[in-house]
């Protein structure tokens, strides 16, 4: 289980310097800076460098920051790739990934940062094992608005079985997994409503598109004060059991065995990794 926090990634269009700047004093885990859907064509050579000098210029402390390039199928896909491997980022997230194959030719121009695959499209789907299992792959972001569009559907139930299979496979590879994005920024309870439903599902985090979506995200996403007391009340007893000669604990009427203990573990590593990140 990775204790790395994401529980909020925020999409910023790299074409805009006012974006990317606030984007530095902004409480979201991760920073998905956009070359691809939030640049307008005529805009996207210029942003490479906008973008570039962004990063360059730091002062997003310890927020993952992956880079969206446009696909390689396009004309500005390459050059993207190209311009991201020389970048002040964490990674490179590619769109539209339907095979492997398309993962080899963004490692063969990026040669030196992790990749991060978009999930939205039914063939990627469909290959979602076979490309979580890329060596230089940490993770999937759900494009659940790409997706709907080609499956011709309009409900979240209809791409329940995509996001399920797409978690099953990160989670068989051992890599991150962020779901999609909630369109309707200024619905707080739809919002929230969704964030449960990813959370419980298993997501890692959320993917947003406006600010205004951070605090729903984070706060659903992260461990709550009782996640982490429990936790702390689990491994403490069950270490207590060990060194007891004990398998097994009890922690408020509940068997807490190893398994148990993991998943604490990992509660406690995403709360300091959460401390750490809200003290940059």
């Amino acid at each position: 289980m990775n204790s790395r926090s994401t529980r909020s990634a925020l999409y910023i269009p790299g074409s805009k310097p006012r974006a990317l700047g606030k984007a530095r004093g902004l409480p979201c885990d991760v920073i998905l800076f956009d070359l691809e859907d939030a640049v307008a064509p005529l805009a996207k050579v210029e942003a490479r460098t906008i973008l570039r000098d962004a990063l360059a210029e730091g002062g997003y402390g310890h927020r993952l920051r992956l880079v969206r390039i446009n696909g390689l199928d396009t004309e500005w896909g390459e050059d993207d790739a190209r311009a991201a491997a020389g970048m002040a980022c964490d990674g490179v997230l590619v769109p539209k990934v339907g095979s492997p194959a398309d993962l080899d030719a963004v490692a063969a121009l990026v040669p030196d940062l992790p990749l991060w695959a978009m999930m939205e499209t039914p063939l990627g789907v469909l290959n979602a094992q076979t490309m979580a299992a890329h060596p230089r792959l940490q993770g999937f972001v759900m494009g659940t608005n790409d997706l709907a569009k080609d499956l011709g559907t309009r409900t979240r139930g209809a791409v329940t079985t995509a996001l399920q299979h797409c978690l099953l496979a990160a989670r068989a590879a051992g890599i991150l997994c962020i779901d999609g994005v909630y369109n309707a920024y200024q619905d707080e309870a739809g919002l929230r409503a969704e964030c449960e439903d990813g959370r419980d599902m298993g997501f890692d985090g959320k993917s947003l598109i406006h600010p205004a979506q951070l605090d729903v995200a984070n706060a659903i996403f992260g461990p709550t004060e009782a996640d982490i007391d429990l936790a702390r009340r689990q491994v403490a007893a069950f270490d207590a059991a060990v060194a007891e000669g004990q398998g097994v604990a009890v922690v408020d009427g509940r068997i807490v065995e190893n398994l148990h203990v993991v998943t604490a573990r990992a509660t406690l590593a995403k709360a300091d990794a959460i401390a750490a990140l809200e003290r940059t």
